[in-house]
């Protein structure tokens, strides 16, 4: 039996003990407790309270999972994928191009668009445009910058070409951008070089890359004296290939390059941080990954960039610092802003890492079905810092139209065809309301087609 002595030592010592391992537990899921928070909030936020308490029963099954294990819980995610009312005729993996939204996302669009037509010039201006704020502070917790450093449009084009065509560039002036950026801005850049005598210096990548350092080599190397802007897409959007924007940005900023991201493909889709890849301008669609509202999009500038940056519509006040000079579009649709709040509450409702895990798990469970099927070519990486739910296949003795009509007429699966530059495949792109059972059509499909091929 221990002396009173004793066990006040040993009291204080249990005491110690556990202020350290309270310390070192919060301290080691300090982060993971935020995200929980935030999706706690999203949880609160949406307006139909049954719709609310039934997501927060499904998310308290996969609380305690990792963003792995809980990719993999189909009972959840058969959940979330009642949550979108697409068609039962066709399996669509073309989701690169553009999602459907969630039915919470859909009930606020009808809800404001219904108001907006009550007295529009009222709700619209006086209202709707009111809301505008609150959007623009979630956007930027969800990206990871300040709200002032956020505008919101409608499309990533929108975005990227606002950067394009306000960047105070001269005749002789270089950008360097990769031959397998989107057309709508190698097209942006195109017209400026034609219009004011800038230089493109072109970097063709084969692809997928599984080497970092190499493909920022690719950059740094195309670089000179004359280069003031680096046009960087975060996820080529032809086959899924995630490019290192952090390290390119830090070798472009050692040289005073400008950094444009176009990211209409990586917002909503992986978890990042914009403070963290340290780039100037970046641009998004948001009714891509996030499933906002159709021809929603986002703008980010970096706060000291936003005085020389001329807006693309132009306004009474061009030099101003405040980042709304780039939201002068006239009238636009005010429903489909708003209701993207919603849209940002169910993406954190469900939890940025989860998301990326299950569409990680979903390129994945038909891609490794079918990369050693003879005949079949993965043009995207399996690595998960090179890609995430995009990939982009080809079949030996298939042209890629006939391919994508194949899977479209024969098995109603519904991809896109993709021919630019180097790159000759069928782009594929499942979403988390995607079934196991229509990847497991696609898998068979493939296969069936391969095998009939090799026979002819």
């Amino acid at each position: 039996m221990l002396k009173p002595g004793q066990l006040f030592c040993k009291s204080i010592i249990l005491f110690f003990a556990y202020l350290y391992f309270l310390k070192h537990y919060f301290m080691t899921n300090r982060r993971s407790f935020i995200k929980q928070s935030a999706g706690a909030i999203a949880l609160a936020s949406f307006t139909d309270r049954l719709f609310a308490a039934q997501f927060e029963e499904q998310l308290q099954r996969i609380t305690y999972l990792s963003p792995e294990a809980a990719a993999e819980d189909e009972d959840f995610w058969s959940w979330v994928q009642q949550q979108y009312p697409v068609s039962a005729n066709i399996i669509n993996l073309n989701n690169g191009g553009v999602s459907p939204h969630p039915k919470p996302v859909q009930d606020a669009l009808f809800r404001y668009d219904e108001m907006s037509n009550e007295a529009p010039s009222y709700y619209m201006w006086r209202i709707l445009d009111k809301g505008r704020e609150t959007l623009r502070n979630k956007l930027a917790d969800l990206a990871g910058c300040a709200p002032e450093e956020i505008a919101i449009n409608r499309n990533a084009t929108e975005a990227v070409d606002t950067a394009i065509f306000g960047l105070n560039l001269k005749a002789g002036d270089e950008v360097v951008m990769t031959k397998q950026d989107y057309p709508n801005m190698v097209h942006a850049w195109r017209q400026r070089e034609k219009r004011d005598g800038i230089k493109i210096a072109w970097i063709n990548l084969e692809l997928p890359i599984e080497d970092e350092d190499a493909i920022v080599k690719q950059f740094v190397n195309a670089f000179s004296d004359k280069t003031k802007v680096v046009h960087i897409t975060h996820i080529i959007n032809w086959t899924g290939q995630i490019l290192p924007v952090k390290k390119i940005a830090a070798e472009a900023h050692k040289r005073n390059i400008e950094v444009l991201v176009d990211g209409a493909q990586s917002f909503g889709h992986f978890e990042f941080r914009l403070d963290d890849l340290n780039c100037d301008y970046y641009g998004t669609s948001l009714h891509k990954w996030l499933c906002a509202p159709f021809g929603t999009g986002m703008m980010f500038v970096k706060k000291e960039k936003i005085k020389n940056l001329w807006p693309l519509f132009p306004n009474d006040n061009p030099d101003s610092e405040d980042i709304r000079k780039f939201e002068v579009l006239g009238t636009r649709s005010f429903p489909t802003e708003q209701a993207t709040g919603q849209a940002i509450n169910f993406h954190l409702a469900i939890g940025s890492k989860r998301k990326e895990a299950r569409l990680r798990y979903l390129k994945d469970y038909w891609a490794k079905q079918v990369i050693s099927v003879p005949g079949v070519k993965i043009h995207t990486s399996l690595k998960p810092e090179f890609s995430c739910a995009i990939a982009n296949i080809s079949i030996a003795g298939i042209k890629t139209a006939d391919l994508e009509a194949k899977l479209l007429n024969e098995y109603r699966i519904h991809t896109s065809p993709i021919v630019w530059e180097n790159i000759d495949g069928v782009r594929i792109t499942p979403h988390v309301y995607t079934r196991m059972a229509d990847l497991d059509i696609l898998v068979r499909a493939i296969k069936e087609i391969a095998d009939a091929v090799s026979k002819k």
